[in-house]
């Protein structure tokens, strides 16, 4: 479970689109103020998942073998074969002029409380879907299993946690140092994507066939 959550943690950070549009948060108008509720936003969507997920199992994962954890396999292999979709799906559209989307131009008028929802709508659900399937064989019943839920948390949003940090102690050189990190991700966005679809895809995939069929 918890290498699972790591690397699904990792390909949430990875994701190029939410990391730009984090970056035009920065650059917009009180954006120090606007990264941190994207932050808060972001953190409390990943907690009420996780919350969601363990009252649901009532903090009793299903034993192995059995029809719920056999569904939850199952789900985790479906997820792991969208994933490798979406990366073919990518791969086919690389090179296609993108418009960026209509928000982006609102973003100095835009509310604290709207980049939060902002932040929410902005994540990539099927990783987040692939973490919760994963924490749904979670019980939390030690220090260790407790830590492993608040690592993912934190791994999931460490590339923005970075960024605010780094856009707070360095104000004078971030904008011009931002904006070259955008301008990387917009030309190397169908690659980034397509990398972290087919890894975790196929980890996920397989691994989940593995489980099913021993």
């Amino acid at each position: 479970m918890v290498l699972d959550l790591l690397l699904i943690g990792l390909g949430i950070t990875l994701e190029p689109f939410p990391l730009t549009a984090f970056i035009l948060v920065l650059s917009a108008e009180k954006g120090i103020w606007k990264g941190l509720a994207f932050i808060l936003g972001w953190l409390a969507c990943l907690v009420a998942v996780i919350a969601a997920v363990i009252l649901a199992t009532g903090n009793n994962p299903p034993r192995p073998q059995t029809a719920p954890s056999t569904a939850a396999l199952a789900v985790k292999l479906a997820l792991g074969l969208v994933l490798i979709l979406v990366a073919v799906r990518q791969r086919r559209r690389m090179g296609r002029p993108r418009k960026p989307p209509a928000w982006t131009a609102r973003l100095d008028r835009i509310s604290l409380w709207g980049v939060a929802g902002l932040a929410a709508f902005l994540q990539p659900w099927t990783l987040v879907a692939a973490g919760a399937t994963t924490v749904v064989q979670a019980k939390l019943a030690t220090a260790g299993s407790y830590l492993a839920l608040v690592l993912f948390c934190l791994l999931a949003t460490s590339s923005f946690l970075y960024l605010e940090l780094y856009a707070t102690s360095a104000r004078a050189r971030a904008g011009v140092r931002l904006e070259r990190m955008r301008a990387w991700l917009d030309s190397h966005q169908d690659e980034v994507i397509i990398a972290v679809c087919l890894l975790l895809g196929f980890w996920l995939a397989g691994k989940s066939i593995y489980l099913l069929v021993s």
